[in-house]
């Protein structure tokens, strides 16, 4: 019976000192639990914003259809790039004789208004783009021409007849379109209006 007693005193002693480290150790993990979770939320924690990316938005773009074209001499061109300048697309072809009449007042219009103005040609030439790349170089365009298509002239409405020549203002909405040859100084009037600048 004494012996009994001891076996069970002694079972008791071992129950509670193990009890103890298993709560210690509960104890210990829950610490570390929430030193981790606190470590976590530490790395995981919002970052400010630099004001350079702060400064970096969303284009705000009118109603001209937007697009990226391959560019005649190599890479893309997206016209919502050129947003805050008024920009003139004219849809012409090497073999359309007014299209190839209006190009030297073109060239006289981007050098006279560089700063303020954009304008892109968008050839319609089916064939070699290393033919369109040659008639550039001899007429010196200084202006970027892009290989349009059938996808393109269908967004402007379906290009009829050429040149066709749209206005598009600062903030990318189309004002204007005019169809046929037309002499600089229609141009000239029209950036004068639509760029609000003299």
């Amino acid at each position: 019976m004494k012996k009994h007693l001891v076996v069970l005193i002694g079972f008791a002693v071992l129950f509670s000192a193990c009890k103890g480290k298993i709560e210690r150790s509960k104890a210990e993990i829950k610490q570390e639990k929430q030193e981790d979770s606190f470590n976590v939320e530490k790395r995981c924690a919002p970052t400010s914003v630099s004001s350079k990316e702060e400064k970096t938005t969303k284009k705000i773009w009118g109603n001209a259809p937007d697009f990226t074209l391959v560019k005649i001499g190599g890479g893309n061109l997206t016209l919502s790039d050129y947003v805050g300048k008024l920009i003139i697309l004219d849809f012409w072809a090497t073999w359309c004789a007014p299209c190839r009449a209006e190009i030297p007042h073109f060239i006289e219009l981007q050098n006279k208004y560089k700063d303020e103005l954009i304008i892109i040609g968008v050839c319609l030439d089916e064939g070699n783009p290393a033919n369109v790349e040659e008639f550039l170089e001899k007429m010196q365009v200084n202006y970027p021409i892009v290989m349009g298509n059938r996808e393109i002239t269908q967004k402007y409405g379906g290009i009829r007849g050429i040149p066709t020549t749209i206005f598009i203002d600062k903030k990318g909405n189309m004002v204007e379109t005019i169809v046929g040859y037309h002499e600089m100084e229609d141009f000239e009037s029209k950036i004068k209006q639509y760029g609000k600048f003299n």
